[in-house]
């Protein structure tokens, strides 16, 4: 019998620190060796030419989720996972989204149901908190997180979703006496509300002026905000989906100073602009998101602060609604831009995009490449068994081919949308094979893993290792008269 299962040969391996040419022995689904070279293997994988990567980890996805009006996502756990497979993904973490009304516990099974039949990848979830009331925050919450589900989402837009500032102080509240990171989606609800009522009034409707109704101020407004909210009570946050300079900017100082901060950015916000919404007829609302797409120089400088580490992560933010009376156009084709159905596709992009722009064309190292990929998302999310490369480790790899120069086409993305918003790109390198704990998930670019193969992964506590936090005078006992006012 041979030691290894399968032996990958004659790649160069890359983690988020060191690349060398080597060879991987996996065994019982994990890493068990690596050495220049290794001999046997019940399977031997070729990889010679090619870039022997840990799989990518998508951290901000929206699968088989309905939005706060009713709104079903396009793709469930199958596609979804399939289509993150092709894109050099072997695990992802969507959101389990709680409506008003809903028990947590009953959102947790409802997503377990959804996910373990149909996953192909491992998985696991963030829980979105839209109605954190006294039951959810004694109890639900707490047995979500022994579960290992160790991170929840809160909004400060949308009428349905913002539980308003006092709301978020409680979620903070209770997330950091667990050991649990609190992501935001940031933008100034009533600044939104202003001038898409302003625009209203002015009869500007069509899908383009969707990218001037949520102001970049709006943005920052809130994330220095949620930065504030969070400082209150020392907990840790994550910023979801910055797409402004300023608000990276105030990323980058809090980061500085020690607050315990995390933010990402995503590829829309990297590739596209707001001049892709004023397209002919409707087509506009292929690319209608929140936030919106900026400018080119927004890009630029978003670029910056990929290259220089202020995001842990670059996430795909993929919210697949298609162009049609099931998505986009739910309250019809001629529907005013804040009825048009909000978010795009991009899960299957997300590492090609980022490799040919990033790493082909020199902005960041391939080094940085596999950090804001998977490592940085395994660290920050607690997935302790996957994100690099390394004796004991799920043995979730990505084989790519560095040199592979093709056209993004829809048919690229296996995912149950009829559009890609990278229609037409030219990318340079894309995965090849696709190993999820040591199985073939996909190779040479064919599906090779059965419905329901992923497992849910239960994760840690946040590591907030180097990040010393705030404490607020007024919440320090030392200096409030012994007042006890959070944990």
């Amino acid at each position: 019998m041979s030691e290894f299962d399968t032996v990958i040969h004659g790649g160069t391996i890359a983690t988020a620190t060191d690349s060398w040419k080597g060879d991987i022995g996996i065994r019982d689904g994990r890493i068990a060796a690596l050495a220049e070279t290794i001999e046997g293997g019940a399977r031997r994988i070729d990889a010679s030419g090619r870039l022997v990567l840990p799989g990518g980890i998508e951290a901000h996805c929206h699968i088989a989720q309905e939005s706060s009006s009713g709104v079903m996502s396009a793709d469930d756990y199958y596609t979804g996972s399939v289509s993150a497979a092709f894109g050099g993904n072997s695990s992802f973490v969507p959101f389990a989204a709680q409506h008003r009304g809903q028990s947590v516990d009953d959102v947790v099974r409802t997503y377990d149901d959804r996910a373990a039949p149909n996953s192909v990848l491992d998985y696991s979830y963030h829980l979105i908190i839209s109605d954190p009331s006294p039951r959810v925050l004694a109890e639900e919450l707490p047995r979500a997180f022994a579960r290992g589900i160790t991170s929840f989402k809160v909004f400060m837009t949308y009428d349905l979703m913002n539980l308003g500032d006092g709301g978020m102080l409680d979620i903070l509240t209770v997330a950091k006496a667990h050991g649990a990171l609190t992501m935001v989606h940031a933008e100034n609800n009533d600044m939104v509300k202003w001038m898409n009522r302003r625009l209203a009034e002015a009869g500007l409707t069509d899908p383009k002026y969707h990218a001037i109704s949520r102001p970049a101020l709006a943005e920052e407004e809130a994330i220095n905000r949620a930065v504030s909210l969070a400082k209150l009570v020392d907990a840790p946050l994550f910023i979801v989906h910055v797409s402004t300079p300023g608000g990276a900017a105030i990323v980058q100082r809090e980061r500085l100073a020690g607050t315990k901060l995390f933010a990402e950015t995503c590829p829309q916000y990297l590739a596209l602009t707001r001049e892709d919404l004023d397209r002919p007829g409707m087509e506009g609302a292929k690319f209608i998101c929140s936030p919106p797409v900026r400018d080119r120089e927004a890009q630029e400088v978003l670029w910056r602060h990929v290259q220089t580490g202020t995001f842990a992560s670059v996430s795909s933010d993929h919210a697949p609604y298609r162009y049609d009376e099931t998505g986009k156009f739910l309250n019809g084709f001629d529907a005013p831009y804040p009825k048009i159905s909000n978010g795009m596709p991009g899960i299957g992009m997300r590492l090609p995009y980022l490799f040919s722009e990033g790493v082909v064309k020199g902005r960041i190292t391939l080094q940085q490449f596999v950090g804001l990929s998977s490592t940085n998302a395994a660290k920050t999310f607690g997935m302790e068994t996957k994100g690099s490369i390394a004796p004991g480790m799920d043995a979730d790899i990505a084989i790519w081919n560095p040199t592979e120069t093709r056209t993004a086409t829809l048919a690229d993305q296996h995912d149950n949308m009829d559009y890609t918003p990278f229609e037409g790109m030219e990318i340079t390198g894309w995965p090849q094979t696709v190993l999820s704990r040591g199985e073939i998930v996909i190779e040479d670019r064919e599906l090779k893993a059965a419905r329901g193969r992923g497992r849910f992964v239960a994760r840690k506590p946040v590591n907030l290792t180097g990040m010393p936090g705030y404490t607020a005078p007024e919440l320090d006992p030392a200096r409030n008269f012994g007042a006890k006012v959070a944990p």
